[in-house]
This record gives structure tokens, C-alpha cells and sequence, in this order.
């Protein structure tokens, strides 16, 4: 009852947010802007991955970040600590409670704007040369962009919690993030980096229910990727002129690439099982902080 009665306080005080309500009004602004720029032009894979990219790269995933790290930080850890010590609910149960809450308004908010975006690209009649989305390739999809959100929301929330102010959170945050992000993007790494993973939404939406290639094709050639990676790697590092590389290594961050060999398993576990270990990290802290 406890829980159940924060976390209902909770949403109520996120939906009168005023962060939250422009937040939605501006996604669905920009939503529609980037869906009438594409429509008559740009093939539906294309044309979907410009519609996550705010929310892979920029600017959404700074909102995301700001409302995980608010509910341990600031003027809150006072009432905060009022409460905890005066009524019966364990700092589990809020915690647990405040962390459901932003999960539930960052993903109400990406699905109740992409859902209805994604319906329309995958079945609608354009004048563009259609290019195939699977229905499984945009659960998927839908799938790995909407945990990416829950991870940000609990990355956000592990280091409000570690840093307890909430502006030196969200510096320390954004500018750790970036950095660490561009390290696994060198790497394409799919499961890890939302960089690599909007430049892999057009081949994750192309993704039957069934691969027709074995295992160990994908094994041979995700190993010659990790090779040419790590070589363009060093190359950054050191200074040195980079080794001829493949023409996809060529292509423009924004151009178009092809991802043959993406795990949608791999790429679930490479950002749930990081946000649970941040969603431990935090309860264990916050346990044993004095109040």
C-alpha cells in the first residue's frame, strides 16, 4: 500500500510536470515535422530511423536523463527523509516506486507518439519506392529504443543518487556519457552504443521472424568487424593514418548502412542487464546512506 500510494503520488506530480508536458507537445511537434520532411522522398526504413533519432541521440535522451536523476537529489532528500523515517515504507519501496513512475512516463510518452507513427509508415500508400518493414522487425525496434529509454532514465537515476545535486549530476552525467558512447560506437556495438544503433534501424527493421544465415557465417564475420574496429580504434588513438578499410567504414554517420548480423537477444541483454545492475547499485546506496 505504501509503495502503491508513492508511486500514484508520483505520477500525478510527473503528468503536472511542466517538463514532461512540453516534452510531449515537442516530440509530437517534431515528430510530425520530420515525418512531412521524408514522406514523399524517403523509403519507410529511412524515413522510421529519422523518427528515432531523437530519441536515440539527440535531444530526447537529455530529458530522459534529467527526470531520473530529480527524485534523491536537491531540496527532495529532506521531506524525503521525513517521510522514510516517520511512516511505514522502506527506502526499497521508494526508490522501487519513484524509479516505476519515470519508466512508465518515458515510455508513455515514446510509444503513445511512435506507435501510432510507426502503424502509419509501415501500411500507408506513398509514392516512394517502398522498402520492407517486418512486423517483427518493428516490435523489435519499438522493443530496443524503448529500453534504451528505460536505461537512460536509470543511468540518470543511479548517478543522481551516487552525486545527490542535481546539476552536477546531469554535467557529470552527459559528459561521461558521450565520451563512453563514441568509444562503443567505434566499435559498432549495437548492444551498447544508441550511436551504432540508430545507424542499425533500417537492418533491424528489415529482420524476418527467421535468419536464414548460420551461426557461424555471423560469428566469422562479426569477428572481422571487431578487427577492423579495433584497428580504426587505435588508429584514433595513436595518430597514425588508419588501414584501408571496407567501404561501409567509409560512409557518412548518416548515411545508410547495412547490419547483417544483429542479435536482437544480444542487443535486449547488452541494455537491460546494465540498467538492473544501475537499479541495484542504487537501492544498495541509497540503503546505506544516512538520512
Amino acid at each position: 500500500m505504501p509503495a502503491g500510494a508513492i508511486l500514484s503520488y508520483e505520477l500525478r506530480g510527473l503528468l503536472a510536470n511542466w517538463l514532461v508536458r512540453i516534452w510531449f507537445v515537442a516530440s509530437v511537434v517534431l515528430t510530425l515535422l520530420i515525418l512531412a520532411a521524408h514522406w514523399a522522398s524517403t523509403p519507410t526504413t529511412l524515413m522510421l530511423r529519422e523518427l528515432l533519432f531523437p530519441y536515440l541521440l539527440f535531444p530526447w535522451f537529455l530529458v530522459v536523463m534529467v527526470l531520473g536523476i530529480s527524485p534523491v537529489t536537491g531540496s527532495r532528500l529532506d521531506s524525503l527523509a521525513d517521510g522514510i523515517l516517520s511512516r511505514p515504507i522502506t527506502r526499497y519501496e521508494y526508490l522501487l516506486a519513484a524509479w516505476a513512475a519515470r519508466v512508465a512516463i518515458v515510455l508513455g510518452v515514446y510509444l503513445s507518439v511512435m506507435v501510432p507513427v510507426v502503424l502509419l509508415a509501415m501500411y500507408a500508400k506513398r509514392d516512394v519506392a517502398q522498402d520492407t518493414v517486418t512486423v517483427y522487425g518493428a516490435l523489435s525496434t519499438l522493443t530496443v529504443v524503448g529500453l534504451i529509454q528505460v536505461f537512460l532514465v536509470t543511468l540518470g537515476f543511479l548517478v543522481g543518487t551516487l552525486l545527490r545535486h542535481p546539476l552536477l549530476a546531469a554535467v557529470v552525467l552527459i559528459f561521461t556519457w558521450m565520451p563512453v558512447n563514441w568509444v562503443f560506437s567505434t566499435f559498432d556495438l549495437a548492444q551498447f552504443s544508441p550511436w551504432t544503433m540508430y545507424q542499425a534501424v533500417p537492418s533491424l527493421l528489415r529482420t524476418p521472424w527467421r535468419t536464414a544465415e548460420s551461426d557461424e557465417d555471423q560469428a566469422s564475420a562479426q569477428l572481422m568487424d571487431d578487427a577492423e574496429a579495433l584497428a580504426k580504434f587505435i588508429s584514433v588513438l595513436t595518430g597514425q593514418s588508419p588501414a584501408p578499410v571496407s567501404q561501409a567504414r567509409q560512409e557518412s554517420f548518416f548515411d545508410p548502412r547495412e547490419f547483417p548480423h544483429l542479435s536482437v537477444p544480444r542487443i535486449l541483454a547488452g541494455y537491460g542487464l546494465p540498467a538492473l545492475a544501475a537499479l541495484f547499485v542504487s537501492l544498495v546506496v541509497f540503503h546505506r546512506r544516512d538520512l
